[in-house]
């Protein structure tokens, strides 16, 4: 395998902070690399120092002449007014039949490659720097933090393009998940050191944990042969028959050292509030149609949510999520309908909006003061900062010059000091870092309220949710199966979808197609959204026909009359073909909506 980018002896600090340290790190061509350290490790500089854009303070970068980056751009590329296609032709000046191949292993098609790229969610538009990458042919892709605010259906699909992608890639990601999916090596940075695993990150971490502990061991054993030979040293250095001997052991003691183990850095300690255990619904949703200013995204929402459950909200970007959550905690109108909550129902919020708009002149302990319940101490307080990780002078900090991660931990601790019997959490992974997510998760697995929320970490959802609760296409709804049931539903439907473009590619190839061709537009939300109201008509339609075939049978089997028994014979073959006729339609819309 040539090499395509190596770092030897790297040093590169900020002021006090030493982020490189002597580092080294080849990366080879067709190697995908998942690369791995805390938040401020330094990973976004060694980015930024393997792309050219910063300099190391001393070592060396080589790059090969062949080296074709393909850099994950995270600032908006686009020009005012152009569509996603618009966009990819002029970012890569290929043929618009090329664009439209390529935006299709991406699911865009229809409104999201015609339309306003800027109209896009932040999902749909990392769906479209993508396939941007792509159409560059790089030989190395470099993704920083790929899956930040990516929906499941968007993580799934950049897995699979990145499982096929016949290249070399370095992603910088906290989601194991992702990694271990798409990744073959591990790159850690830790204290300014580069360690590469020939392995997934699983593997990695196991060998992390393994030699911590053979260390221990190792440290434990030599202690106490330390203590032994000082033992002996000690009785025999002053006696002339023992003296010798004595000199001889204190040779075999200098030769001993112990083995240095790095101290563990602090991780955040999470505790839920204390809350009495309920039974019971504790909000209901009465024919709710949610959306802004009128116009809505989901309607006819009927759900039920119990006490002591942990709701997972799922669904792709821009289906309604956020937006029913933010209807739920009454910080949006309903465009109909009704929101009904349990007596004596606390609601602790944690979202984008909320975290974004603390108090910027109050510090972190005024502020966690006016947020604790009556009869809170200030040690209490300070305890509950330090738990995450606001010591010493942290505390006196105003809120203003705290970084994304910070306002996030000092949102979440203001409301572990409330008494919030129910904790409605929008995204609480992001800004989060790893650590700091995996002590949120064991902290609401023990909490005794209920929890609603939406996140896009499959492991934080996975460990934490009791039922799963879909929007999409204009509905809200109880998904009956787990939380992994539904990733395989996704992923079936993505799986099918690429079989589908492979066969129409081995059928239609694009010989013939010149740059001046259209792209033919697929139906958009505005047609899935019709074809739903449809086919929602149609099960009323089916219930009601169902009901009274029902009712005409028991009709016939208590009459003794033959003529009347003869007639409602008829009137039951009549309704049965007219139910088989609206069940074969229900299955070829089911059909039809399946393949969009």
């Amino acid at each position: 395998m040539s090499v395509l980018l190596q770092l030897t002896d790297g040093v590169k600090s900020y002021g006090d902070q030493m982020l490189l340290d002597n580092a080294s790190v080849t990366l080879y061509e067709d190697v995908k690399v998942g690369f791995i350290g805390r938040n401020g490790a330094g990973k976004s500089t060694l980015l930024r120092v393997l792309l050219g854009d910063e300099e190391v303070d001393s070592g060396t970068v080589m790059r090969s002449p062949h080296l074709r980056v393909g850099y994950l751009r995270q600032h908006d590329p686009f020009q005012a007014g152009e569509s996603a296609m618009d966009f990819l032709i002029r970012d890569s000046g290929q043929p618009d039949w090329k664009c439209g191949e390529v935006a299709a292993e991406f699911e865009l098609k229809g409104h999201y490659l015609n339309g306003p790229v800027q109209g896009l969610s932040g999902g749909w538009q990392t769906r479209v720097k993508l396939a941007a990458l792509l159409l560059h042919d790089p030989n190395l892709l470099m993704l920083d933090e790929p899956t930040n605010f990516l929906d499941l259906r968007t993580q799934i699909l950049l897995e699979h393009f990145l499982r096929h992608f016949p290249a070399a890639c370095l992603i910088v990601s906290h989601d194991r998940e992702f990694l271990t999916a798409t990744c073959s090596h591990t790159l850690d940075l830790n204290r300014g050191k580069l360690t590469m695993y020939n392995g997934k990150i699983a593997g990695y971490l196991q060998q992390v944990e393994e030699e911590k502990v053979r260390a221990e061991r190792t440290n434990a054993a030599v202690a106490a042969k330390q203590k032994q030979l000082q033992t002996f040293i000690d009785k025999n250095k002053a006696r002339p028959t023992g003296a010798s001997q004595a000199r001889s052991k204190q040779k075999q003691l200098d030769r001993l050292t112990l083995q240095e183990i790095e101290v563990d850095l602090p991780t955040a300690n999470i505790r839920a509030p204390q809350v009495e255990p309920r039974q019971g619904p504790v909000v209901r949703c009465l024919d709710l149609a949610i959306g802004y200013e009128g116009k809505a995204v989901a309607t006819g929402i009927e759900l039920e949510i119990e006490h002591q459950q942990r709701a997972a909200i799922v669904g792709d970007n821009g289906q309604g999520k956020t937006t029913l959550l933010r209807t739920l905690v009454n910080s949006l109108s309903p465009v109909e309908g009704k929101v009904k909550w349990g007596y004596g129902t606390e609601i602790g919020v944690y979202a984008q909006h909320v975290y974004t708009t603390l108090p910027p002149d109050q510090t972190v302990l005024e502020y966690l003061e006016y947020k604790s319940k009556p009869g809170t101490t200030t040690q209490d307080c300070l305890a509950c900062a330090g738990s995450l990780l606001f010591k010493g002078g942290h505390t006196k900090k105003p809120i203003r010059v705290l970084s994304g991660g910070e306002r996030a931990r000092l949102c979440m601790a203001g409301l572990l000091l409330g008494t919030y019997n129910v904790l409605v959490l929008d995204e609480p992974g992001n800004h989060l870092d790893v650590e700091t997510v995996e002590s949120l998760a064991e902290a609401l697995l023990v909490y005794k309220g209920t929890v609603l929320f939406t996140s896009h970490d499959r492991h934080f959802v996975r460990r934490i949710a009791t039922n799963i609760i879909e929007v999409r296409d204009g509905r809200v709804r109880n998904y009956s199966g787990k939380y992994d049931d539904y990733i395989y539903y996704v992923n079936k439907e993505i799986e099918e979808g690429e079989r589908e473009r492979a066969s129409g590619r081995m059928a239609t190839p694009p010989a013939g197609k010149g740059a001046g061709a259209k792209v033919e537009k697929s139906s958009g939300p505005k047609d899935i959204h019709q074809q739903r109201k449809t086919l929602r008509n149609m099960e009323k339609t089916i219930a009601k026909l169902d009901e009274q075939k029902k009712a005409l049978n028991a009709e016939m089997m208590q009459t003794s009359d033959a003529k009347k028994a003869m007639a409602l014979h008829t009137q039951i073959e009549t309704v049965a073909k007219e139910l088989a006729e609206v069940e074969e339609k229900w299955c070829e819309l089911q059909q039809e909506l399946g393949e969009w």
